[in-house]
């Protein structure tokens, strides 16, 4: 795994696992707004912790699947993933 989840990375799997698109600019100035708001309901952000977590195969963090928006999301996944990995 990268030392970080990116924006980009973020963006794609959006669109892979929650069939949103999110151009990764977007979901910049938008980081502070809701899940909700993109399109994104509790189903796709389970999708996308699942994707990461067969992806890296490591587990992501317990709440990943709770956080309300994608700035939350990539702070707390960032936060605790082994870097290095």
């Amino acid at each position: 795994m990268t030392d970080r989840i990116t924006v980009e990375e973020l963006a794609g799997l959006l669109k892979k696992a929650a069939g949103v698109t999110v151009p990764p600019a977007e979901l910049t100035e938008r980081a502070d707004g809701g899940f909700d708001e993109l399109g994104v309901d509790s189903l796709g952000l389970l999708g996308i912790v699942g994707e990461l977590e067969n992806r890296y195969g490591i587990a992501m963090p317990p709440d990943a699947e709770r956080c309300k928006t994608p700035r939350e999301f990539l702070d707390l996944v960032n936060s605790t993933q082994p870097t290095g990995a």
